[in-house]
């Protein structure tokens, strides 16, 4: 069955400071996402769509995109204000991106068969590729979607707070998730505590009036935006941005609609059933200019280790697959 990757690439990256999806920091000068690409080839994915900023799509294609195309069948999808609902007027002070919901319907044209998302800054392992295309190809419903979590404390950024999405899970089915945004380890005595394995607990780093500080367990459950759907649950989710362009105040011009909590309110809603797959890797990504040197890192052990060849793309090494 075919199957397609969605790569979440366009999002203005402020804090690392620049287009940090375009950061070469594989040891052959490869981006981030390219080793996500790679993985989703080796699963079985037969279609990868870039969503990008228009001025990236050049850099992307000669970078990837014209070494992957004997490959993988590859498409380029611009994020930006044309592809609105016709009714809906941007305010002219907005400059940022309307989120990953909005990502996604602006490569609708390309999808035609399952699909899953990632962030191209996010290095996700093998092993996820190959959970998330086993559970797209059984999907049968257009209600019916998937995901791949991860476990807390493997998704942790010593360079500063992340955001993740906090699941709850029941038998394999996802049931709720959580944006909770700046969790990091807290380094002052009344905040770490010590978890029943030993491990140290992980708060959230800031003060909520109303519930103190929130203690995670390093064992929560994830989410890290690897979602999958149906080809035919676009129709909902751009009802979903829809009603979110119409609840929205004018003067939210920084608001994003967001695909954890579009999946959230749905299944509050008992509109759509999540089945998931947990993968036991260890995340690393771009969030800060301070992680480039440890995804560098990372990126040559994994090279001398033999996980990933020096050249990803070297065609002598594809002639079997």
């Amino acid at each position: 069955m075919d199957t397609t990757l969605v790569v979440l690439a366009a999002g203005l990256g402020s804090r690392f400071g620049g287009d940090k999806q375009m950061s070469q920091v594989g040891p052959g000068g490869q981006m981030l996402m390219e080793y996500s690409v790679y993985d989703a080839i080796r699963a079985g994915f037969t279609k990868v769509v870039f969503i990008l900023k228009r001025e990236m799509i050049p850099s992307v294609k000669e970078t990837i995109g014209d070494k992957i195309s004997d490959l993988i069948q590859v498409e380029y999808a611009v994020q930006d204000f044309t592809k609105m609902p016709h009714w809906y007027r941007v305010p002219e002070e907005r400059t940022k991106p309307f989120g990953t919901v909005h990502a996604v319907l602006c490569a609708a044209e390309y999808i035609q068969e399952p699909f899953a998302t990632i962030n191209a800054d996010d290095y996700y392992g093998p092993r996820a590729f190959e959970l998330m295309h086993s559970m797209l190809i059984k999907l049968s419903a257009s209600t019916e979607g998937a995901m791949v979590p991860y476990i807390l404390k493997n998704t942790l950024n010593p360079s500063g707070g992340v955001t993740r999405g906090i699941c709850r899970m029941v038998a394999g089915d996802l049931q709720s998730v959580c944006e909770t945004r700046n969790i990091v380890y807290d380094v002052s005595t009344d905040t770490i505590l010590a978890d029943a394995s030993g491990n140290a607990a992980i708060s959230t780093g800031h003060e909520d009036v109303n519930k103190g500080k929130q203690i995670l367990s390093p064992e929560e459950v994830v989410s890290m935006n690897f979602w999958g759907f149906r080809q035919d649950f676009m129709p909902i989710m751009g009802e979903y941005f829809d009603q979110f362009l119409r609840g929205l105040d004018t003067t939210a011009i920084k608001a994003e609609c967001l695909l954890p909590i579009m999946v959230n309110d749905m299944l509050s809603q008992n509109l759509l059933r999540i089945q998931a797959m947990a993968s036991e890797e260890k995340w690393f990504g771009m969030t800060y200019k301070e992680d480039r040197d440890t995804v560098m890192s990372n990126l040559r052990g994994m090279v001398d280790r033999g996980l990933y060849p020096e050249d990803l793309w070297a065609q002598n090494q594809w002639a079997t697959i």
